[in-house]
């Protein structure tokens, strides 16, 4: 993915273009952070001769969650307070810069649907098929009183809470009723906006076998009638679905080829200047004001230069890490400090509680060249008892899978550290396979990990947007499963309370960080 995107140009040491300047330094160079910077230089009150914007990245721009998220984009989604914003916001982003070749943005459809990948179950209706084959079988005809599930997003049973309801843990209650399980952790996953299981008739390989073939067939298609063009799923193994979007409030965008176009508007402007360095510490002042801090520098290795500090965009990044050996950089000329470091949030403020979840995905590159645009959340009976809960995006050119999260290994020092298990991607790659032929005989093109930053207060959902309880510290972080999404909202909110001291562009109050944690407690 990063390489065959143009890596934009970076320094390893500030710049003098912030002297007698408003110095605004963004710490993260992920979604949040560059979406951040690209609205500040969009603000009427800002100008390149009096502003200047430093992003400190500590390894690559998109490195993390950023580049490795699935991209959808949906008006359902949540905090309500900032959803409705940003969706529009996508939309106009897309007609000003033709996001459609730039950062592959369209719109889509989204379902969720239950069905039943147990190796008896895929082997009996291989069984029938060929028993039925060359069977004169009429279309199937609705049964009396039956309605088809179509997609009406304002569909009481299938519409999603304008709320947006907080993920949660179910399986406590799962092992309670004895009911079924999840293969994986029950963790926080767009599988819980869902109003409610689909959990319904379930046909076993022994119920099937008292219905002739040719009836089997049709009480599968009338059962299911998906729409036509999702022809990528093996619909015959499907026992129900819902729509959770259609076109109208669901598009998707390639979430690293954004997060670099958007920078690169940013850094247009010569207003910003990317600094590639990990921040160690935040410095207050005798009011307690933070506008200092310090960073070490990223060095780069590779064939031009085996071991050195990056001066320019003329090397190409290879392996990059941080030079702990190397005297601490500080910058002490900045008036505003924004935190958007994701789940690396707590390690410069520690009482702050953002935490991460660890998300395993792959890409597959379909057999076919090009497959429908839907987004699928699935829950996949893959035992008697046992369900496995994938989420696949077609893009225009891959299929973007994820599965549930889990919280078994502590956060690493950055982005380029988190560990893939290869057996998780194996195991997202066998069951989409089940279910989708077309990603069974396709080519998987990579295998990939990363940490979403999760807002750990019972109360919210997230994010925290705004000023802390430290004079001039800002926050940007905490946007769980949804930070492509709400990324321009977040940076539209954060340059209008930079740059006028309140956001404008919609009420946040109850996203306000001085609510659930004390920033004065430095890591």
């Amino acid at each position: 993915m990063g390489e065959d995107f143009m890596h934009p140009p970076f320094q390893t040491y500030p710049s003098k273009n912030s002297e007698g300047k408003k110095h605004i330094v963004i710490v993260g160079g992920g979604i949040i952070g560059c979406c951040t910077a690209y609205y500040l230089t969009q603000h009427p009150s800002f100008s390149p001769s009096t502003h200047h914007i430093t992003i400190i990245e500590s390894r690559r721009i998109a490195g993390g969650a950023s580049g490795k998220a699935g991209g959808l984009l949906a008006s359902w989604a949540f905090p309500h307070q900032i959803v409705p914003l940003s969706f529009q916001l996508h939309q106009e982003l897309s007609d000003e810069y033709d996001g459609e070749n730039n950062w592959d943005y369209r719109r889509l459809t989204t379902v969720s649907l239950e069905a039943d990948v147990r190796e008896e179950v895929i082997e009996n209706y291989e069984r029938l098929s060929k028993k039925a084959y060359n069977l004169n079988v009429p279309p199937p005809k609705k049964r009396p009183g039956y309605i088809s599930n179509k997609f009406n997003i304002g569909d009481s049973n299938s519409s999603l809470s304008s709320s947006g309801s907080s993920l949660k843990n179910d399986s406590a209650s799962n092992e309670e009723e004895g009911s079924d399980i999840h293969v994986s952790s029950s963790v926080p996953s767009l599988h819980s906006l869902t109003n409610e299981r689909m959990r319904s008739h379930t046909n076993s390989a022994s119920d099937l076998d008292s219905v002739s073939p040719a009836e089997q067939l049709r009480e599968t298609n009338i059962h299911n009638p998906l729409p036509a063009d999702l022809d990528w799923i093996r619909r015959e193994l499907v026992n129900d679905w819902s729509s959770l979007g259609g076109t109208d409030t669901t598009a998707q965008l390639h979430p690293y080829k954004f997060t670099h176009f958007i920078l690169s508007k940013a850094m247009e402007t010569g207003a910003v200047d990317l600094l590639l360095g990990k921040v160690v510490g935040l410095k207050c002042d005798e009011m307690d004001c933070v506008h200092s801090l310090k960073y070490l520098p990223s060095v780069v290795k590779n064939r031009r230069n085996s071991r050195g500090h990056a001066e320019n965009s003329d090397i190409k990044l290879g392996t990059i890490f941080n030079d702990e050996n190397a005297k601490p950089i500080e910058i002490n000329d900045i008036q505003q400090i924004v935190l958007s470091m994701g789940p690396w949030t707590s390690n410069i403020l520690k009482d702050c509680p953002i935490s991460g979840l660890r998300a395993h995905s792959v890409t597959i590159k379909p057999s076919e060249k090009t497959v429908s645009p839907y987004a699928i959340l699935a829950e996949l009976k893959v035992n008697d008892r046992e369900f496995f809960s994938p989420e696949m995006y077609a893009r225009k050119d891959e299929v973007y899978v994820c599965g549930e999260g889990d919280t078994l290994v502590n956060i690493p020092e950055s982005s380029d550290d988190v560990e893939v298990v290869s057996e998780k991607c194996d195991e997202l790659y066998h069951y989409v396979s089940k279910l989708s032929p077309t990603l069974s005989k396709g080519h998987l093109l990579r295998k990939q990990a990363c940490f979403l930053p999760v807002l750990n207060v019972p109360t919210s959902s997230g994010p925290l947007i705004g000023e802390t309880n430290v004079q001039d510290l800002y926050i940007a972080s905490g946007h769980s499963c949804w930070g492509i999404n709400n990324a321009p909202a977040t940076g539209k909110l954060m340059a209008e309370i930079l740059l006028d001291g309140e956001a404008t562009s919609a009420e946040i109050s109850s996203l306000d960080p001085k609510l659930y944690f004390d920033a004065t407690i430095l890591s």
